[in-house]
């Protein structure tokens, strides 16, 4: 009876969350629902304060900065017009001619530094319409451009991406944001050009049946209108001097490795030990490291931008509150996974997982890829894998001979995979920004976040099962 009071939660929250309900809501109730189906009535409220409430806030303290900076530097990076700089001049570069790689390449730099997926979708869309009506390309392309560059190698597989889902598995397994490197290279070059090609094929396809750019009202408010001109993507006509745009990218990148590699793994850190006699201060360097690039990038672009603001106090408040939503929804899927990993029909799922296959990679795979399909979410669906499953996966790895830091990339990429169903808050988002339905896009853009990440995904497992973390 528990597994299936588990099983029938993960539904409820899966279809309600499709549905538009908030997950901070649905995640405490559909574990309610789990616990009261389980027959443990009596212990629900102490369930609820000592189990998901504990989760949560522990999330919480893990990796509130992370949320914060990275919604603060990205509204920057779109108030201050470097966002837009980039992106015209990729789009000088190429030329209309290119209009697809153009898009791509415009999201990928500017997520790859650390820019919200969001705040970048909501930046380039309109630079993206423009380019496609130009060069004639069918519109419903759009989304899947856009979702190829933000949505998949710069989120999930190149070394060092700033992205929530790069960092979360950091606490785990005291790796780092660029951990199996060249494994991560790999994958992302697969994605890269294994979506271009698809992108380029239906382009070609498009213009052998005379398809066209399409008549479409681009004129609508949309979601744009409904948050707010510059909640999301700031003053699209604003621009700032190419270098100074792309320097806080390069920091965020640059200071990062320089901390990874250059100066943590060299420090002696009995000192802190007095003070904080239970942390292991090798397991926090990977975070430290982000969290110092990510606050030398933001003070960067507001000393680089002075005089360009034209309010910069309410740009500081919208990323910083821009933050709050994102995290306190992930946290509560923490919290809601830490409940489900407490009941005893768990044990029964844990263990069908962990029996997948005899590969930890495999198995850990499939373990990522079923919860962040469930959740829509690929950090939330991370995050509870990690929660329950993390310390058997590691056992598992150790005893293997599998390198920590090749469990963390496979993690973050299966993560990347089965989170954009069509009941995903971001595609649903994407689609919204850009004016599309489902039935216009979805299938392409299925095929930039679960077809050709699965494929990468499966070459990156089968290259570190013969060769291991490089």
């Amino acid at each position: 009876m528990s597994t299936f009071a588990i099983v029938l939660s993960l539904v409820l929250l899966m279809f309600l969350a499709y549905r538009g309900y908030t997950v901070l809501l649905l995640a405490p109730i559909m574990a309610a629902l789990a616990v009261i189906l389980s027959g443990d009535v009596s212990q629900m409220l102490p369930i609820y304060t000592e189990t998901f409430m504990r989760a949560l806030g522990n999330y919480m303290l893990a990796f509130f900065p992370i949320f914060l900076l990275g919604a603060l530097f990205g509204q920057l990076m779109a108030d201050s017009g470097a966002a837009t700089s980039i992106a015209r001049w990729i789009e000088r570069t190429l030329g209309s001619k290119h209009a697809i790689l153009t898009v791509v390449l415009a999201c990928g730099i500017l997520t790859y530094g650390g820019v919200s997926l969001f705040v970048v979708a909501f930046a380039i869309y309109p630079i993206a319409k423009s380019l496609f009506r130009d060069a004639d390309i069918p519109k419903r392309l759009v989304a899947p451009a856009i979702a190829l560059g933000s949505f998949t190698f710069t989120m999930t597989a190149l070394p060092g991406t700033p992205s929530i889902q790069n960092a979360i598995p950091i606490k785990y397994f005291g790796t780092n944001t660029f951990s199996a490197p060249g494994l991560g290279l790999i994958g992302g070059l697969i994605m890269f050009a294994l979506g271009m090609l698809w992108l380029r094929s239906r382009e070609h396809k498009a213009r052998v049946a005379g398809e066209g750019y399409g008549n479409h009202n681009d004129h609508e408010v949309g979601l744009r209108g409904m948050v707010g001109e510059a909640d999301m993507g700031g003053d699209i006509n604003k621009t700032m001097p190419l270098l100074l745009a792309l320097l806080p990218l390069v920091l965020v990148i640059g200071v990062n490795a320089l901390f990874t590699y250059g100066i943590f793994p060299g420090m002696e850190w009995s000192f802190l030990k007095e003070r904080f006699p239970t942390m292991d201060a090798t397991k926090q360097t990977g975070m430290w490291a982000l969290i110092i690039a990510l606050v030398v990038a933001i003070v960067t672009l507001l000393l680089v931008s002075i005089g360009r603001w034209s309010n910069l106090q309410e740009s500081i408040n919208k990323g910083v509150l821009g933050s709050m939503l994102p995290i306190f929804n992930t946290a509560s899927e923490v919290g809601y996974g830490a409940v489900i990993a407490s009941l005893a029909g768990f044990a029964i799922i844990r263990d069908a997982v962990l029996n997948v296959s005899s590969n930890p990679l495999i198995s850990e795979a499939v373990a990522m890829n079923v919860l962040a399909g469930i959740t829509g979410s690929s950090s939330g669906g991370l995050s509870i894998a990690l929660q329950t499953l993390g310390a058997d996966y590691l056992r598992m790895a150790t005893e293997a001979g599998i390198s920590p830091d090749l469990l963390h990339r496979v993690a973050v990429m299966s993560a990347g995979v089965f989170d954009s169903l069509p009941h995903c808050g971001a595609i649903i988002t994407l689609l919204s920004i850009c004016k599309l339905t489902h039935k216009e896009s979805y299938l392409n853009i299925a095929a930039m976040t679960i077809v050709i990440p699965l494929m990468a995904l499966s070459v990156v497992i089968a290259l570190g099962t013969m060769f291991g973390s490089f």
